[in-house]
């Protein structure tokens, strides 16, 4: 019995060594030279023979050959001798007739042996190549941990070296510590190659959508990043149910890729806890985790997660139905450099969750994002007591929070880093809910209200006052804003420096006579969009209170015209650097000469698209004046080949984007003037201009092939 076990084992080494070595000559031209065997010979012919023409160049390197002690030689060939008595045992492709099969006999290895073959294999390079064999051998090669590698010291190979060669001692014990295999020719070349394995840091990052997201992608990412700089970030999204990704991929990544440092799964119902859990004993560098619409993940895999990575700091957890309270606990509790959180539509998150996170990691989360979740006035209370470290905060969709809730956040006094505030879609969003906010956030800059119906003049007025810091203000939806809470955000803000009004309806022309109020002299960025009864008198005021504009503007207002828009531009100190007038449809060249004539020495971007009355004749003047310009826009204007002449002869213009889309009075005998302006020209938009024909079109890619042409 004993003698058999040890035959086994010896045929069982006898082709580990050969296989390595026959991998040598496949992939990097090791010579690997074993006699041919003729096959008309009968095999116990073959075992029995001891002429002079021995199998290997050298004879027999024992005198009798069938004796039991045999040991493998030292050189390049092997000596490997089968007692005819017993029966061989392994599966070698030998035929008693004499004929023998042409079949790889590396094949017939099981996956273990093929397990340990691999595990030696010196670099990243010959894993690599490996891989490219087959699909056994690449789901192989996956699965081999970074850790298991072959790495132990060969010293039954250096000492002789160090022996025959002492010049090499400190080459050969430095490859030894690097886990190489020992070369004579290739010391220097493979210690470099385990360095650069060693040292990946995930610099490389991989994104797989649809069809592409597979295993065997994600198994040939994990074996081919590692010596390639080691893969940092992993997107898998959309995956297809048939032949996707399975947890037997993301175990592959947890496996091959220990420097993963962020990982995002989107609309993936293939994966469930087993996959994350690889992911949590392989990749304990991670730093980033993003979830969506994952729903077989639940909470034990993200409490293994929160556990095992402590450097996380980032996770975005969105419509996982699974996933609920104990998760949040476990990454408030484990995770001490848990920077920023966003929970979104996860059913089974309520307000213990929201505590237990804050009442934890509330001293070191800086973002945070709640949107469509079953929370109350207790987790906003909470977030305003425990929020030392807050900077940006983001609630949206929350419809069972309050009035009360938000007033008692404002006055936990805990939110006093709180710099940005965003509120979407919250019916608690009250008067006395925003003054309390801007009381206790005494460094807030940044806040957007969106569809807040209950908010009102009174509320926004005493907000600009209480609200020391503010810098920028965005109101869209808010209907019950009127042209009082619009002008009394200007006239009491000491430091707005941009305010944005959207589709606020309750904004209209009054008689209402203002009261002196003091100018606005912070405000640079004016956006008025979509408010269909602002008009001439309300801009009027603005130009009176606000002559320190920069940026503006008036999108889709087609009740101004150039009586209410001329004070505006006339009572301008400093120069408009943008502006943008596109869909004020009342609008003449008038208004855009007096623009250009005051501000063409730093007007950058003009924007006159549906303007359907400017003509030709503002071109005229934004060729002459416009020395900066650099982006105009006159689609659905009254512009002809005439004022496309006149802007390829002014000398200083220098544009870079000109649209000219839905202007049908330019035809072809624009193209001389649009290739002068292509010299300089990185877009042009031509759509619509049916008056030019497709040759022409043409002719302008060809020509201004450096310029991106839409047509």
């Amino acid at each position: 019995m004993h003698s058999v076990l040890f035959e086994g084992l010896l045929i069982v080494i006898f082709l580990i060594d050969l296989t390595i070595f026959a991998l040598k000559r496949v992939f990097f031209g090791f010579r690997f030279d074993l006699p041919a065997v003729s096959t008309s010979v009968p095999m116990s012919k073959v075992f029995d023979y001891r002429g002079t023409e021995d199998f290997s160049s050298g004879g027999f390197r024992f005198p009798n050959p069938k004796d039991s002690s045999l040991l493998l030689p030292l050189g390049h060939h092997v000596d490997v001798y089968f007692p005819p008595r017993k029966r061989s045992r392994v599966s070698a492709p030998f035929v008693v007739s004499g004929e023998q099969k042409q079949k790889s006999s590396i094949e017939v290895l099981p996956d273990e042996c093929l397990f340990e073959v691999f595990r030696r294999l010196p670099g990243g390079q010959e894993r690599s190549a490996c891989a490219c064999v087959s699909k056994r051998w690449l789901m192989l090669l996956s699965c081999i941990r970074r850790d298991e590698l072959y790495s132990e010291k060969i010293t039954q190979s250096v000492e002789p070296e160090k022996r025959s060669n002492p010049k090499k001692e400190d080459m050969s014990s430095e490859s030894e510590q690097k886990g190489g295999y020992i070369d004579s020719n290739e010391i220097k070349a493979e210690a470099e190659e385990e360095d650069q394995e060693t040292e990946a840091n995930g610099y490389l990052s991989r994104c797989l959508e649809g069809k592409k997201a597979t295993d065997v992608r994600l198994a040939a990412i994990a074996v081919g990043t590692g010596s390639h700089g080691g893969l940092g970030k992993l997107s898998i999204r959309g995956a297809i149910s048939i032949r996707g990704v399975t947890n037997l991929g993301l175990k592959a990544i947890a496996r091959g890729c220990p420097s993963l440092r962020a990982l995002s799964l989107w609309n993936i119902s293939s994966i469930d806890d087993e996959g994350l859990f690889e992911i949590a004993n392989g990749c304990r560098l991670l730093e980033k985790l993003d979830l969506c619409q994952c729903s077989t993940i639940t909470d034990k895999s993200l409490l293994a997660i929160a556990k095992s990575c402590p450097n996380l700091t980032s996770v975005t957890i969105e419509s996982c139905l699974n996933i609920g309270n104990e998760s949040l606990q476990a990454l408030g509790c484990f995770c001490p450099n848990l920077k920023s959180i966003a929970v979104k539509n996860c059913r089974l998150v309520g307000d213990q969750g929201i505590a237990n996170m804050f009442s934890s990691a509330g001293r070191v989360l800086t973002k945070v994002k709640l949107q469509a979740l079953n929370i109350s006035d207790v987790s906003l209370a909470v977030i305003g007591y425990y929020g030392h470290e807050v900077t940006d905060l983001a609630l949206t969709g929350l419809q069972n929070v309050n009035e009360r809730g938000f007033w008692a956040m404002g006055n936990g006094q805990g939110l006093q880093k709180l710099k940005s505030f965003a509120v979407t879609a919250c019916r608690g969003v009250s008067d006395v809910g925003l003054e309390s906010i801007g009381k206790g956030c005494p460094n807030l800059k940044q806040t957007c209200l969106r569809k807040c119906p209950l908010l009102s003049d009174e509320g926004l007025t005493s907000f600009a006052k209480t609200a020391g810091s503010l810098v920028s203000l965005q109101l869209e939806e808010c209907h019950r804003i009127t042209q009082f809470g619009f002008f009394g955000i200007l006239g009491n803000s000491k430091k707005l420096k941009a305010l944005v009004v959207e589709n606020c309806l309750g904004i209209r022309d009054t008689d209402f006579e203002f009261p002196c109020m003091s100018l606005c002299n912070s405000l640079q960025y004016l956006t008025i969009r979509n408010c269909p009864e602002f008009g001439n008198a309300s801009l009027a005021i603005v130009g009176r209170l606000c002559p320190k504009l920069l940026h503006l503007n008036l999108v889709g207002l087609q009740g101004i015209t150039d009586e209410g828009l001329l004070p505006l531009v006339q009572n301008s100190e400093d120069g408009f650097t943008k502006v943008n007038l596109s869909g004020c449809v009342n609008l003449t060249d008038s208004v855009v000469s007096a623009i250009v004539k005051m501000h063409g020495s730093t007007l950058e971007l003009l924007n006159l698209d549906g303007c359907r009355h400017i003509t030709d004749a503002s071109l005229v003047e934004i060729a002459d004046d416009c020395l900066l310009l650099s982006e105009l826009d006159v689609s659905g204007c009254g512009i002809t080949d005439s004022g496309i002449a006149a802007l390829a002869g002014a000398v200083h213009l220098i544009l870079q984007i000109l649209s000219l889309s839905g202007c049908s009075s330019v035809s072809d005998k624009s193209l001389a003037s649009l290739g002068i302006l292509g010299q300089t020209l990185v877009g042009l938009n031509i759509q619509h201009c049916h008056g030019i024909s497709l040759g022409a079109v043409d002719l302008l890619v060809e020509r201004l092939w450096s310029c991106d042409i839409l047509a």
